[in-house]
């Protein structure tokens, strides 16, 4: 039922990549470059083991797992009408179907766990049922679209606009190669579902709205244009109206009509080649680049030495220049080179920002919360506060990480282009990875005396009000030489009412304070755990650039001396000797220059 020729294609274009980094590493031992090998190695296990996400997120109940388990043609993704997905499902290739829990560790955990017993660990109902900290569970199948390196993930519905979900679901989108947002044809999208493809669409660029149901709702066709009307607002974004029951049956069933009814060969098209194809043809054309650049160090060697050994009179001058290389790269090495500045300054800076950013939010939040506070009473509303604040604070904290995640990515541009333009050579492509999501949340430990006066104690307080008000006012009467009589008692119940409103007033006030405290005690925990995050992931990226162009550095270092020193020898050979040698050498720098025409071609 899916279409075979688009994995196919990825499969020819990862097969081409490994053969030229392949040839690549043998041209590093053959001219004995061993220093280059890591980088190629590395690049070879990204082609061997391509990982390509796609998220499928949307809200509670619109049939994502159902899309999920049409698509690789098999009920994977556990489907309940009552019971919510509640952790995220990742379906992968595999040759014989698995699966394994994920635990809360670092580096994550994982335990075997039978296939049938998946939805005891998703549901919501059963999460974490059998074992504590399950974050989420990873299964394998033997299927032909997962086999170019798809990984599938079903995640929790996004629980409206700004809800944890919500906020989880978007930091997933951003580390995704495309996502699928699901909404069913019951009705047209909602204010929250068009905001969330938004935001969506910033962090990831590729990615498709799936209508669900069209076999349930007569009327999907009104519902699809409509909701074509709405995805104008956030850009051009394809729609698909699917069928999840009708692809199963045809599955099953090996209807090709069928199949056709249910709408997934397009959805599967889009899947594969548009996302696999595409992710396929991004880690080639990386691949690529990480050749043409160690091919372009290796025939700078070669080209110095054939120039010197072409020309001996130009020998000093080839030496003079390859010296004015070494002063520049040597210069990139230094402490005070301009990246390294740039690096420094711009971490240095992008932390005060971003701590910055979120006390700014944090502080506009704790102002909601506190005129929200003063037109309620804590005692009745309390719940309804708890779970504002746990979503306006996932709301804040996806933002500041999107703010953190942004700057990063241009800081890295910025470093890049000065290493590059002090090496003196253009650096085609720099892989470095975004930041790590790091949005956890504290508990809310609200502390709080929720429980109003019963109608015992109320009484209680207006009984000693009004005896006290009587009391007080018939000894003055008394002392005045007045009878009050009945009228003292009407005095008291009047003292009394008005002793319980104060009382009243006193509770509600204090239950008000101890909730702004208890508000205040959340977001200063989010605070310390996020600072301290994000201030993690800085020095992760600082250390990962700056690791990065070292080894870059050390690499043309190693590339120039050896040029200085086959320069130098070149000098010192006979007539006949030079004339070998360059023969050789044109022969070696031909093969080179194929091999670099030919990654040229995948980095393309």
């Amino acid at each position: 039922m899916t279409a075979p020729t688009a994995p196919a294609r990825a499969d020819d274009t990862l097969r081409r990549a490994t053969e030229i980094v392949d040839l690549a590493q043998r041209a590093c031992e053959a001219y004995g470059r061993p220093d280059l090998g890591p980088r190629l190695a590395a690049v070879r296990a990204t082609l061997a083991d391509p990982a390509v996400h796609i998220v499928v997120v949307g809200e509670f109940k619109q049939g994502k797992s159902s899309l999920v388990n049409a698509l690789v043609g098999t009920k994977v993704c556990p489907v309940n009408d009552d019971v919510a997905t509640a952790l995220p499902t990742y379906v992968r290739y595999g040759k014989e179907p698995s699966a394994e829990v994920l635990l809360d560790e670092v580096p994550p955990r994982r335990e075997t766990v039978p296939v049938d017993r998946v939805r005891d660990y998703v549901l919501e109902k059963e999460a974490g049922g059998a074992v504590e900290g399950v974050t989420g569970v990873e299964v394998r199948l033997p299927r032909q679209l997962l086999s170019s390196g798809l990984v599938i993930v079903d995640t929790p519905g996004v629980g409206g606009l700004g809800s944890v979900h919500s906020a989880a679901s978007l930091t997933a989108a951003s580390m995704a190669d495309a996502v699928l947002f699901v909404t069913d044809a019951a009705q047209e999208l909602t204010r929250s579902e068009v905001e969330f493809l938004r935001q969506a669409r910033e962090v990831c660029a590729t990615a498709v709205c799936v209508l669900t149901k069209t076999d349930f709702y007569p009327y999907w066709r009104k519902i699809r244009d409509l909701d074509e009307g709405h995805l104008r607002a956030v850009g051009e974004m394809p729609i698909i109206p699917v069928s999840s029951d009708l692809r199963l049956r045809a599955v099953a069933a090996g209807d090709k009509e069928l199949n056709a009814e249910s709408g997934f060969p397009e959805l599967v098209t889009f899947v594969s080649q548009r996302v696999s194809g595409g992710a396929a043809a991004r880690a080639a054309a990386q691949a690529g680049a990480s050749v043409v650049g160690i091919c372009e160090q290796i025939e700078s060697q070669f080209a110095a030495e054939r120039t010197a050994l072409a020309d001996p009179a130009s020998a000093a001058t080839v030496m003079d220049e390859l010296a004015e290389v070494k002063r520049r790269v040597e210069g990139l090495k230094a402490a005070a080179a301009k990246w390294q500045q740039t690096l420094g300054d711009g971490i240095a800076d992008l932390n005060a920002d971003i701590d910055h950013d979120l006390r700014g939010r944090i502080r506009r939040l704790i102002e909601e919360a506190d005129t929200l506070i003063e037109e309620g009473d804590p005692a009745d509303d309390w719940p309804e506060t708890e779970r504002w604040l746990k979503e306006r604070v996932s709301q804040e904290v996806l933002a500041n990480y999107m703010f953190l995640r942004d700057r990063a990515i241009s800081l890295s541009d910025e470093v890049a282009t000065h290493f590059a333009q002090a090496a003196g050579q253009v650096l085609r492509h720099v892989a470095v990875a975004d930041p790590v999501p790091l949005a956890g949340t504290a508990e809310v430990e609200h502390k709080i005396e929720l429980a109003k006066m019963k109608i015992g104690k109320q009484a209680m307080v207006a009984l000693k009000s009004a005896y006290g008000g009587a009391l007080m006012f018939t000894m003055l009467g008394t002392l005045a030489g007045i009878a009050l009589g009945p009228i003292g008692i009407g005095i008291g119940l009047v003292m009394g009412r008005k002793g319980l409103r104060e009382e009243k007033t006193r509770q509600r006030t204090n239950r008000q304070n101890q909730a702004r405290n208890a508000i205040r005690r959340y977001c200063d925990e989010v605070s310390f755990v996020m600072t301290k995050d994000s201030r993690d992931t800085l020095r992760r990226i600082q250390r990962q650039l700056r690791d990065h162009y070292s080894e870059l550095a050390d690499e043309l270092s190693r590339s120039n001396a050896r040029a200085l020193s086959a320069a130098s020898e070149a000098a010192k050979r006979t007539t006949e000797e030079r004339e070998s040698r360059l023969r050789d050498l044109t022969a070696e720098l031909d093969r080179l220059r194929q091999l670099r025409e030919h990654a040229a071609a995948l980095a393309s």
